[in-house]
C-alpha cells in the first residue's frame, strides 16, 4: 500500500494581511489546488487524492469518519458508479490528515439564511465558498454534510479515473479513447479485448487527466439503490479496527483522571499507593490531571483511581438549579441574534387569542458506546496517533503543538468510531494521549477513559430555556415571538480550536428556532447567550435538538388554542411556505392513518422540523398499559431531495429518532457541588429494544437540493413524543426528561 507522504504546511497568513480574531488569505492561496497527500510506491498510481490503483485493485481514501452512518459505503458507491466497478472491488481506507480532504459543504452551512428558502444563487454561493474549507484545512465529519460534500467530488474522481485509464488503454492500442468502454474494472476494446485497470495503472499515472462529464442519473446502476454496507463484514466478524483495538508492538496502557469539577485546577496529588501496585510503570502529572501507565487498561484504571488528588473548585455555579438560574439571566441582556423578524410581533392582532409558555431542557452527554481513547507513539522527532476522530487535520495541528513538533512530523491514523455524535470532533483525547506518550518516549501507549471519567468529562449539549409568546385568530397562527437562552457551543468550540473568542450572531444557537417552514405573518425569533464555563459542544443536531422541542411543542399548544387538529394546523401553515415540508406532513398523515382522534388509552403526537437541509415530519403513538406508558409506534417522512442510498437514509432516520427519544424519556446531566452526577448507562440510559417503537419510514425526493440524513431525525422526536403524551393524558410537557412527569416504560 502506498505510503502517505508529507503535505504542504498550512499557511495562515499571506504577507502581513491579517484581521483581528481571524485570518485573511490572498486570492491565489484560496484558489490554488491542494497537494495530493498520496505518494504512490512502485507499481501504484494515485489518480487523485481519493483513488489509488495498484496490482491488487482500487483503493478509496475516504476522508469522512465512519461512525455507523454508512458514509464509507455511499462514498464508495459514488466512485464505483463512474469508475465502472462493483463495491466489493474497492478497498476503503480513511484518508490521512490533509487539506485535500477538506469538507466542501461545511462553510456554506454557516450562511445567514433559513435553508429552505435558499435561491439557486445562494446555493451556488455556498458551494463556491466551500473552497474555504480547504484553505482552513477543515477535514471534518459533521453537520450532515458528508453526502453534500462528496456527491460531485467523488463522482468526478471516479469519472476522471475512468477516462484516464481509458486513455492509457487507447495509447497502448493506438486507437481513439472514444472507441473504448469500461466494465467491471477493465477497459474493453472494440474487438472484446479486456485490459484490467491494474495493468493500466502505472501508465495512467503519467497521463494528464482528460476532461469528462458526469453520467446522467438515468444511467446509474448503484446510486439511488440500497447497497451492502462495506463496513459490516469487519464489524460482524470482529476484525474491524476501532481506536480501542489498536495494538502496535510493545504497547502499554494508561488511564486518566481530570478534575471532576470541570475546568478547575489540580492543587496537588499523592500517588504513593498507585506507585506500589504491581504492573504500574509510571504516574504522569498532566498539570490539570493525572494518568497512570500500566501493563493493562484495567490495572491503569484501578491505579489512577487510587491516587489521592486535591482538586480545585469549578469555575461555574456548583448546582444545577444555580446553572439554570444563570441561563435564565441571559434573557435580561440584548439578544445575540434576531435572525427572523417578520411583521410586527409587539402588538397582538385585534381579536386574537394570546398564549405564552416557558420550556426547559437539561445538559446532555454524547454517551458514545466506545469510551474516549487514543494511542500515541512519541519518539522525540515524530508522533503517531491512532484514534477515532471527526477532524483529523484539527487534531493533528493540536497534538503537534502539544509535542512541540512540526505538523508534518505528526501522522494521524483514523480508525472506525464507536459513536461520535460530535464528541469526537473535540481534541482533548488526542492531546491527553500525546502528553501521556511523551512521558515514555519510544513506547506506544493507549490511553483509555473509564466510562465514568468519560461521562463526567464531556463537552455537553447545553441546557436551554425558551420563552414563547404566540397568538391565534380564526384558526390560524398569526404571531410567534420566541426567545431561547443557552450557552454557545460554537463560541466555546472556536475558542478551543483556534484560541480566538467567537463573536457575532450565532446561527447554531437558534437553528431549528428561527428557520422553521411556517407562513406566520408576525414571526420573531431571538437567541441569548449565557456566559458560563460549563464545557459544551456539538451534540447530534446541535441547536436543533432543543429548539425543535421548544418550537414544535409550542406549535402544538397554538393548534389546540386555535381549536384545530395539530397536523392540519401545521400542514396549512407549511403549504404556502415550503412544499417539501408540507409533503412530509401529508406523508405521515397517510402512513399513520391520522384522523385527529385516538382511542381510549392511545395518544398520538406530530412534529415537523427542518434541519440540515431536510424537512422531517414524525408521528409518535403511545399507549397506556395498566398505568405504564409505552412508545408503541412511529412514522417518519423525510425529503432528502435525493436519497443516494435509501436503506442508509432509513437507518439514519430511525437512529436519529431513537437518539432523540432516549434524551426525551430519561437522559439528563445534573451537577452537585460542581461535579456531574451521572457516570454510566445505569443512570444515563438510552432506549432499549423493549421500549423502542415499531417504525415506518418514507423517503421523499422533491427537495430541490440534497439534504442531510444523520442528524435531521433527532429534532422532531422529542416534541412528537411530548405532544403524544398530551393527547393521551391532557398534561402538557414543557420540561425534559419526560420520565419525571410521566410513568413511562423504562
Amino acid at each position: 500500500m502506498a505510503s502517505i507522504g508529507k503535505i504542504l504546511r498550512r499557511t495562515f497568513l499571506i504577507g502581513s494581511a491579517a484581521v483581528v480574531g481571524g485570518v485573511a488569505f490572498g486570492a491565489y492561496y484560496v484558489s490554488r489546488p491542494a497537494a495530493n497527500p498520496l505518494k504512490p510506491g512502485k507499481g501504484e498510481t494515485a489518480l487523485s487524492p481519493f483513488v489509488l490503483i495498484d496490482q491488487e485493485g482500487v483503493t478509496l481514501f475516504a476522508p469522512r469518519a465512519e461512525m455507523g452512518q454508512g458514509v464509507m459505503t455511499t462514498w464508495t458507491a459514488l466512485i464505483a458508479e463512474e469508475l465502472d466497478v462493483e463495491l466489493d472491488q474497492i478497498r476503503v481506507l480513511h484518508g490521512p490528515a490533509a487539506a485535500a480532504y477538506y469538507n466542501s459543504a461545511l462553510v456554506g452551512e454557516g450562511l445567514p439564511n433559513k435553508g429552505y428558502d435558499v435561491s439557486n444563487f445562494q446555493h451556488n454561493l455556498g458551494e463556491a465558498l466551500g473552497v474555504l474549507g480547504r484553505t482552513l484545512s477543515l477535514q471534518v465529519t459533521g453537520g450532515s454534510t458528508s453526502m453534500k460534500d462528496g456527491f460531485e467530488r467523488m463522482r468526478m474522481a471516479g469519472a476522471t479515473a475512468r477516462e484516464t485509464l481509458k486513455q492509457a488503454a487507447a495509447d497502448r492500442l493506438n486507437i481513439s479513447r472514444d472507441a473504448l468502454k469500461t466494465e467491471n474494472g477493465a477497459v474493453i476494446a472494440p474487438d472484446g479485448t479486456r485490459i484490467p485497470y491494474t495493468e493500466l495503472a502505472e501508465a495512467a499515472g503519467l497521463i494528464e487527466p482528460p476532461e469528462t462529464a458526469l453520467r446522467d442519473p438515468s444511467e446509474w446502476r448503484l446510486l439511488g439503490q440500497p447497497q451492502p454496507r462495506v463496513d459490516i463484514p469487519g464489524k460482524s466478524t470482529g476484525t474491524a479496527e476501532f481506536g480501542i483495538d489498536v495494538r502496535p508492538e510493545g504497547i502499554k496502557f494508561a488511564s486518566v483522571r481530570m478534575n471532576p469539577k470541570l475546568g478547575g485546577p489540580m492543587n496537588g496529588f499523592d500517588a504513593s499507593v498507585a506507585e506500589t501496585m504491581p504492573g504500574v510503570e509510571k504516574v504522569v502529572d498532566l498539570g490539570t490531571g493525572v494518568a497512570v501507565i500500566a501493563s493493562n487498561t484495567w490495572l491503569a484504571i484501578q491505579a489512577v483511581e487510587a491516587i489521592d488528588v486535591d482538586w480545585g473548585e469549578a469555575p461555574y455555579p456548583p448546582e444545577t438549579d444555580e446553572l439554570m438560574a444563570e441561563i435564565s439571566k441571559a434573557f435580561d441582556a440584548a439578544p445575540n441574534s434576531t435572525m427572523r423578524d417578520d411583521g410586527d410581533v409587539d402588538v397582538t392582532p385585534e381579536g386574537a387569542t394570546e398564549l405564552t409558555a416557558e420550556y426547559t431542557v437539561p445538559y446532555l452527554a454524547h454517551a458514545t458506546m466506545e469510551p474516549m481513547n487514543a494511542t500515541a507513539l512519541y519518539t522525540g522527532q515524530k508522533l503517531d496517533l491512532w484514534c477515532g476522530n471527526q477532524a483529523p487535520t484539527l487534531i493533528q495541528f493540536r497534538v503537534a503543538n502539544v509535542a512541540n513538533l512540526d505538523k508534518d512530523a505528526v501522522e494521524i491514523h483514523t480508525t472506525y468510531l464507536g459513536g461520535g455524535f460530535g464528541r469526537r470532533g473535540e481534541l482533548d483525547f488526542g492531546e491527553i494521549a500525546t502528553k501521556v506518550a511523551m512521558a515514555m518516549p519510544g513506547t506506544p501507549i493507549q490511553t483509555t477513559w473509564s466510562r465514568e471519567e468519560d461521562m463526567r468529562h464531556d463537552f455537553y449539549r447545553p441546557a436551554a430555556i425558551a420563552r414563547m409568546r404566540g397568538a391565534v385568530k380564526d384558526g390560524k397562527a398569526v404571531l410567534i415571538d420566541g426567545k431561547v437562552a443557552s450557552q454557545s457551543p460554537t463560541q466555546q468550540a472556536v475558542g478551543r480550536y483556534t484560541g480566538f473568542s467567537g463573536s457575532g450572531p450565532d446561527k447554531v444557537l437558534v437553528e431549528g428556532f428561527f428557520n422553521q417552514p411556517y407562513a406566520v405573518p408576525n414571526y420573531r425569533m431571538s437567541g441569548h447567550i449565557a456566559d458560563l464555563a460549563v464545557p459544551v459542544g456539538f451534540w447530534r443536531s446541535v441547536g436543533n435538538s432543543h429548539n425543535g422541542f421548544f418550537h414544535e411543542t409550542f406549535m402544538d399548544e397554538m393548534a389546540h388554542a386555535a381549536g384545530r387538529d395539530p397536523l392540519e394546523f401545521r400542514l396549512e401553515l407549511a403549504q404556502s411556505e415550503h412544499a417539501p415540508s408540507a409533503g412530509c406532513l401529508q406523508a405521515v398523515k397517510e402512513m399513520s392513518d391520522w384522523t385527529g382522534t385516538t382511542a381510549d388509552g392511545v395518544g398520538r403526537g406530530v412534529a415537523l422540523t427542518y434541519s440540515f437541509g431536510t424537512p422531517v415530519a414524525m408521528v409518535i403513538e403511545v399507549v397506556d398499559e395498566d398505568g405504564t406508558i409505552r412508545i408503541s409506534k412511529a412514522w417518519i417522512a423525510c425529503d432528502m431531495g435525493l436519497a443516494l442510498d435509501p436503506a442508509t437514509v432509513e437507518a439514519q432516520m430511525i437512529g436519529g429518532m431513537i437518539y432523540g427519544l432516549s434524551a426525551a424519556v430519561q437522559e439528563e446531566i445534573t451537577f452537585s457541588d460542581g461535579e456531574v452526577e451521572q457516570g454510566n448507562f445505569y443512570d444515563y440510559d438510552a432506549l432499549r429494544m423493549h421500549n423502542a417503537p415499531v417504525t415506518e419510514v418514507r423517503i421523499l425526493e422533491t427537495n430541490k437540493h440534497l439534504g442531510g440524513a444523520g442528524e435531521p431525525g433527532t429534532p422532531p422526536s422529542m416534541p412528537a413524543l411530548g405532544n403524544a403524551l398530551f393527547d393521551l393524558t391532557g398534561q402538557r410537557a414543557r420540561t425534559l426528561p419526560l420520565s419525571k412527569q410521566f410513568h413511562l416504560l423504562i
